[in-house]
């Protein structure tokens, strides 16, 4: 049964996740409620093979405006959270721990504001893709912390390089869609209006992958981007390879690329 959330929306179409943050209100400003659902979702996604692909999305004028700092000072969001000893800090930090940990590819598509720790859901992700008036920033400098938080450290030089990550985060400014696309921050810009259906030509051409073959790439790309050595790299590629030629699944990609046809792969 489908959980029901307060903060996100989950649309299930066939195989793939469409997961909408919901807080347009608040331009999907980040709060306890929404880290406490969001562990929830990615946590459960690691044993979830019905779904394939996930698509996180924004409601609303903007993807996420990143933390609700006015809502860290309301009574609701009093509780604090272990989060592994680190509190509220430890507890968000581990959604973008879980959104790289789950097999499925993540497809974010990024319309309005995208800063902090909203920026960092965008980095977390596979796939960008941005709708023109997309912004994004590593805001955390601007409220006198470190631009170093939520993964953004990690995630933003391996993506555009030590130069332009170094002037996001030093800064603290935005970064827009054309610029984004420029530097390989993001793969398409299009109109808004079109991030949706964008999106879909990636979801199907994800789905015409074998399922093993889709997780073990996502899983050999970011062990291989963090690999010390080539040779270090081509163990986990081989590791994969060996698992995934015992499926079924790679007879009838041969064959169906011997007979010129789509392949019709099973679970495994």
């Amino acid at each position: 049964m489908q959980k029901a959330y307060e903060t996100i929306s989950i649309e299930k179409r066939e195989k793939v996740d469409w997961l909408m943050l919901n807080r347009p209100d608040s331009l999907n400003a980040i709060n306890l409620k929404m880290v406490e659902e969001l562990n929830d979702y990615f946590g459960c996604l690691y044993n979830d093979g019905a779904v394939r692909v996930v698509v996180m999305k924004g409601a609303g004028r903007s993807f996420s405006a990143g933390l609700d700092i006015k809502s860290r000072h309301d009574s609701a969001d009093t509780a604090v959270p272990f989060g592994g000893g680190f509190g509220f800090q430890g507890y968000l930090a581990d959604v973008y721990i879980k959104m790289r940990r789950c097999p499925q590819p993540i497809i974010s598509l990024v319309h309005g504001a995208a800063c902090g720790g909203g920026f960092a859901f965008a980095l977390a992700s596979d796939v960008r893709i941005a709708g023109e008036s997309a912004r994004m920033n590593a805001a955390f400098i601007k409220l006198g912390l470190s631009a170093c938080d939520m993964g953004v450290s990690y995630f933003l030089p391996r993506l555009v390089g030590a130069s332009v990550a170094s002037e996001l985060m030093l800064t603290g400014r935005f970064i827009y869609a054309p610029r984004a696309l420029a530097t390989g921050l993001v793969s398409e810009v299009v109109p808004d209006e079109d991030l949706e259906k964008t999106a879909q030509s990636y979801v199907d051409e994800m789905l015409d992958t074998s399922p093993m073959g889709l997780r073990m790439t996502k899983e050999g790309l970011a062990m291989a981007i963090d690999a010390s050595s080539l040779e270090a790299a081509m163990a986990i590629e081989n590791r994969n390879q060996l698992m995934t030629s015992k499926s079924p699944n790679v007879a009838e990609g041969m064959t169906a690329f011997l007979k010129k046809r789509k392949p019709v792969y099973t679970d495994d």
